[in-house]
């Protein structure tokens, strides 16, 4: 038996501080905590065989004793009574080994588990209801350890909802060497590589064990937007190995399915889902599948929506595509995931055109006509994935049919990891979120667990978190990103679970149980959501972010006018979309009656929803006696000023975390403070010169603590333009020839401390150089490299996206001295420079 457990106890466990362990460190306890408990020295696995999701549990054990507590726990084929021990097992192998349960384990729900470490002579039970349960449970004890925890304590827990997926959005078909991720932030696929499924499946194991340690259970490893060529032989015979991989720790693998793929791979002439051959194809290739994967979970579909093929090509319902795939996957147990993201473009000049309103205008009246093993995918909000949505109305439209909400870990419209953004809080404000079905207390949580009006249940529901992970060491780029990844996991097990509580529990796991470490993220990452709302967009305006490009920087000019629906219906005189049902949309009719009425009327609507359902006035007063201009104005310098304090937050934590985490997450937090100030300032910009009504502050377009770079004393640099204007102060900014530039001015401002900030532009298509001098000392150089060092999206134009700033504090000058910024271009990226700054104490120019 030993021998099983050698190569999963290898897996990196003890790996250097790099972010690939994630929660799963099992970094040493102090021995003054460590010396409190008496652990386990022998681990009784019951009925385990290799790469089994016991085995696997015995691996983590000997690996979490050893690390936290300097235990050396051994592999034993022992009685159950055997004295400090922890038994592993499920119900089935623990009666037949142990005799009768422990009370409170017989009524286990699948997937769930009993935990007790009050048993005499420091034994340890663990008893899943199935494998997965008690790998779950495993990782739950081995979380208690790793934090300190060493409560004695006896309990059974099971899963709120029996679908808990992370889709990924993986290329197959991607050029080049590495499959690339759509909305993916943190490097190349982990699945996919030179057009084909990768053969090492050695980093998967290792995702497998983050993804089991918060009870998720099945994952899509290809994106909704699919390649048909998935489903060829080649393809499947090593996605077969990679559902192994996952299998070890209890994970199951299930696929996106492009829709027209029996014409497109199959030979046929249709894709029609009630043509008896089309429905042939797709049962020989469900059996196929089957075959080589025996436990896979099923499908997951993207249908006529963004132009991807679907039923509606041939006037069929989406009803009769997904049960098409539904009743292939039946006999085999497996289940779809059928997307509500389906839309067509619209007229922007149809005042009651909508795409909130599209997903319960195809499905509502499908309600009924799903087989059972059908369960609506459905996005958080009715738009996609905003910094603010009202929770999507098709959760109160589907009485007979399973639901799961689709939440997106990967941060597309939030900052693409770059931006601090902990998601728990926004999430949660959506699961608790009471929509009065049936005029019943209903929040979105218990829809998803099936409760229904009246009383009434369905057989499942869940959640689809979408994830995309990738190859770099930290998983999501960002090490703080990783909280959001965690926080999915439980929820998804627990949607009631507490926003601060899990930030805790990671917060101690991931970085140790040092309480300033704990306090400081605790802080940052509660005020990241207000924060970043505050400088993108608020009062439910959603994201104003280039909706046309990349989703990543400010460009509110491309919210209207456009197809895509995501409108703010922006002019001289207002904003927002009118979605009542009285002169609008009709949008808010969606809802029940009691929340319908409260969206209706603008006295009753929640103010930070408010330009989501009513079109106002720049000149609404709101309940703070601000109108709506200036409470963009205010909010936006607010948002920004917050973001400041992120990177002075996390030096306190100097020393506390390993350098190599502490400078990688400083790094991002200095990038965010500077980009926020972009975004202030852009979105300032551009409502003011829509509006014409000023600051009743004074501060947009007044930064009198700037020198424009386009003003200063030009050698080599010349002035370019901004695309859109509003990313350059002023409007317009410099770049420099194949030679390099200077940009020179003599210092205005009284002599003392300031804190000098240059604004620059940083293109993905070179990496320059810029040198910043007082006199002729040089105070810092930096180079344009963060599209090295982040993932996000990138843009070679001078706009929102590439728009960033570098802090140089504490600098001394004297009045009359010459400040210069010297650029080196590179590849082609000119070292655009926008302005200099200097910035007294307390000001943020």
């Amino acid at each position: 038996m030993r021998s099983v457990f050698l190569v999963a106890a290898s897996l990196g466990l003890t790996a250097a501080e790099d972010g690939l362990a994630g929660w799963l460190r099992y970094a040493p306890l102090d021995e003054s905590i460590a010396s409190e408990y008496s652990a386990p020295t022998t681990i009784i696995l019951l009925n385990a065989t290799e790469n089994s999701p016991i085995a696997s549990a015995g691996a983590e054990l000997e690996a979490g004793l050893s690390g936290v507590l300097g235990v050396e726990a051994k592999v034993a084929e022992g009685a159950c009574d055997t004295a400090s021990s922890v038994i592993v097992g499920t119900v089935g192998s623990y009666q037949e080994a142990c005799g009768d349960l422990p009370e409170g384990a017989a009524e286990l729900g699948e997937d769930g588990f009993w935990l007790s470490t009050e048993g005499e002579d420091d034994t340890v039970q663990i008893i899943g209801q199935n494998e997965r349960g008690a790998i779950y449970g495993t990782f739950e004890y081995l979380s208690m350890i790793a934090q300190g925890n060493f409560t004695k304590l006896s309990y059974a827990t099971n899963p709120a909802v029996s679908v808990r997926w992370i889709n990924h959005w993986d290329n197959l078909n991607a050029g080049g060497s590495h499959g690339s991720v759509e909305r993916g932030y943190a490097g190349p696929s982990l699945f996919f590589s030179n057009n084909a499924v990768v053969s090492d499946t050695s980093r998967i194991k290792q995702y497998a064990r983050l993804l089991s340690s918060i009870r998720i259970n099945a994952i899509v490893i290809n994106n909704v937007n699919a390649d048909a060529n998935i489903l060829n032989d080649r393809n499947l015979d090593a996605i077969a190995k990679i559902a192994d991989a996952f299998r070890t720790y209890g994970v199951r693998l299930g696929l996106s399915l492009n829709f027209a793929s029996p014409q497109s791979v199959g030979g046929l002439s249709t894709f029609d889902p009630l043509d008896q051959s089309v429905i042939s194809w797709w049962t020989r290739k469900t059996e196929d599948i089957y075959k080589r994967i025996p436990d896979f979970a099923g499908y997951l579909v993207k249908a006529n929506s963004e132009g991807q093929p679907g039923p509606i090509t041939y006037r069929r319902t989406l009803a009769d595509g997904a049960n098409m795939f539904a009743r292939a996957l039946k006999p085999f147990g497996g289940i779809i995931l059928f997307r509500a993201f389906v839309y067509n473009q619209l007229e922007y000049s149809n005042r009651k055109a909508d795409r909130a309103n599209a997903a319960v205008e195809f499905f509502k009246e499908l309600d009924g006509k799903f087989e059972e093993n059908v369960v609506v995918q459905i996005k958080y909000g009715p738009i996609d994935f905003q910094v603010r949505e009202p929770a999507s109305p098709l959760f109160a439209n589907l009485p007979t049919t399973s639901m799961a909400i689709e939440l997106q870990i990967t941060q597309e419209y939030l900052g693409q990891q770059a931006h601090l953004f902990y998601l728990a809080p926004l999430w949660k404000e959506i699961l608790d979120f009471d929509m009065r079905w049936g005029g019943e207390e209903l929040r979105v949580s218990d829809i998803l667990t099936g409760k229904r009006p009246g009383g009434k249940t369905v057989a499942r529901g869940g959640f689809a978190g979408v994830s995309n992970v990738g190859m770099e060491k930290s998983w999501l780029g960002s090490h703080l990103a990783m909280s959001n990844l965690y926080t999915y996991g439980r929820l998804a097990w627990n949607p009631w679970d507490d926003s601060v509580d899990m930030l805790h529990d990671w917060t101690r796991l991931t970085f140790g149980l040092d309480d300033e470490v704990r306090d400081v993220i605790t802080q940052m990452s509660m005020e990241s959501w207000p924060a970043y709302e505050n400088y993108t967009g608020n009062l439910g305006v959603q994201t104003l972010t280039d909706i046309t490009g990349n989703h990543y920087g400010p460009n509110p000019a491309s919210q209207d006018g456009n197809g895509w629906g995501q409108w703010t219906r922006a002019d001289r005189n207002g904003i927002g979309m009118d979605r009542t049902v009285a002169t609008g949309t009709g949008n808010a009719g969606q809802y029940p009656p009691e929340v319908a009425a409260r969206y209706e009327d603008v006295e009753t609507t929640p103010e930070n929803l408010i330009l989501w359902f009513h079109h106002l006035p720049w000149t609404h007063k709101l309940s703070t006696g601000k109108t709506i201009i200036q409470h963009f104005y205010d909010a936006h310098y607010a948002g920004a000023e917050t973001a400041q304090t992120f990177p002075l937050l996390w030096q306190k934590l100097e020393g506390k975390i390993d350098d190599e985490r502490y400078e990688a997450q400083l790094y991002r937090l200095e990038y965010q403070a500077g980009h926020s100030v972009v975004w202030r300032d852009f979105i300032c910009r551009f409502y003011n010169r829509m509006t014409g009504i000023a600051d009743e502050l004074d501060r947009v377009n007044n930064h009198v603590w700037r020198i424009e770079a386009e003003k200063m004393t030009l050698s080599g640099y010349s002035r370019a333009n901004a695309n859109p204007s509003e990313a350059a102060s002023g409007g317009t900014a410099v770049t420099a020839g194949g030679g390099g530039g200077t940009a020179s001015a003599e210092i205005p401002f009284d002599s003392g401390v300031y804190d000098i900030a240059v604004g620059y532009f940083d293109v993905s298509n070179g990496k320059a150089k810029w040198t910043l001098s007082i006199g002729d000392e040089v105070i810092g150089e930096w180079q344009g490299d963060v599209e090295s060092r982040i993932s996000k999206a990138t843009s070679n134009g001078l706009d929102g996206h590439s728009a960033a700033r570098k802090l140089f504090r504490g600098v001394t000058v004297e009045k009359g001295q010459t400040v210069k910024v010297t650029g080196s271009p590179n590849g082609g990226e000119g070292a655009p420079l926008d302005y200099v700054s200097f910035q007294p104490e307390g000001i943020l120019d």
